[in-house]
């Protein structure tokens, strides 16, 4: 019997995402049934669908406990991609600090809690500001030093509000070089891509679902390579349907920005064949459970 695949999107992403379509022909190419359904559909029968692939459920940052119990739900009658302990983990940037002390080369980062005095972080010459549950740039900002008052009221809207706040350096050298992507599927390196940089001095953060990104293919350097695969080789959870890792550029070597395991863009468009090796991945998951 052909296997059933649900593509977890929501309406406000699914003409925003650019990977769903590739994905989508690709996995019925590998004799799979799609079928794109939207995560807080309440009409939704999760248990008619094999497996649930977490594709653009871009809003959960702003509704991230009912994000949370729908992915219990899910995974309670069908099996959840990436599974329900790496959304809980990877969607709170608290990660990070976890990464950091089994010694991943993360960027420097500084966590101010509900409760903390909004400017309990070091006076750093350029910084971001950045809420700990957040994506595509949204709610994030870039300060300098003199607009340290600015950043502490941005801290304070934040943990006011009972969300935490991630306070990092600005590394400069992205300003030149971008940001590099690394994408992972079960485990193996498949592309990586170029991010221009985003954050500009003086700029709103976006209001929209994600800020627009400047993308093109890219070869990872030695250092990068070794250092996304480091990453993905330390996770506790064995090999992941896809994982995204995020890098910049520093002096002292490149450095995680990002780990990107719930609903990252994964760019098939900058590299052939990406699109089928993923649907590759979830056709081989499904033979090994039969």
């Amino acid at each position: 019997m052909q296997k059933r695949l649900a593509l977890a999107s929501v309406a406000a992403a699914r003409d925003l995402d650019e990977d769903l379509a590739p994905l989508d022909a690709a996995l019925r190419d590998a004799g799979i049934q799609t079928h794109t359904v939207d995560w807080d559909d309440a009409d939704a029968d999760w248990s008619r669908f094999d497996a649930v692939l977490l594709r653009s459920t871009w809003d959960y940052t702003e509704r991230l406990p009912e994000f949370l119990a729908w992915c219990e739900r899910v995974s309670a009658v069908s099996t959840l991609l990436n599974p329900l302990d790496v959304v809980r983990w990877n969607t709170d940037k608290h990660y990070l600090r976890d990464l950091a002390a089994r010694g991943i080369a993360t960027v420097e980062s500084h966590f101010v809690e509900p409760g903390d005095a909004p400017d309990a972080f070091p006076a750093f010459p350029e910084f971001v500001v950045k809420p700990v549950v957040g994506a595509g740039s949204r709610d994030t900002q870039r300060y300098v030093h003199g607009q340290r008052e600015n950043a502490v009221a941005h801290v304070r809207r934040l943990i006011e509000a009972g969300r935490s706040a991630l306070v990092q350096p600005y590394l400069s050298d992205v300003d030149s070089a971008g940001e590099t992507a690394l994408v992972y599927f079960d485990g193996v390196y498949s592309h990586a891509i170029r991010k221009s940089p985003l954050l500009r001095l003086g700029e709103d953060p976006t209001s929209a679902l994600f800020a627009p990104e400047e993308i093109t293919a890219r070869s990872p350097s030695t250092e990068e390579r070794a250092l996304a695969d480091r990453i993905i080789a330390s996770l506790p959870f064995g090999p992941l349907s896809y994982a995204r890792v995020d890098l910049l550029p520093s002096p002292s070597g490149p450095k995680l920005l990002e780990l990107e395991l719930t609903e990252p863009s994964l760019f098939f468009h900058t590299a052939e064949g990406a699109a089928a090796r993923l649907a590759d991945v979830v056709a081989y998951r499904f033979q090994r459970e039969k």
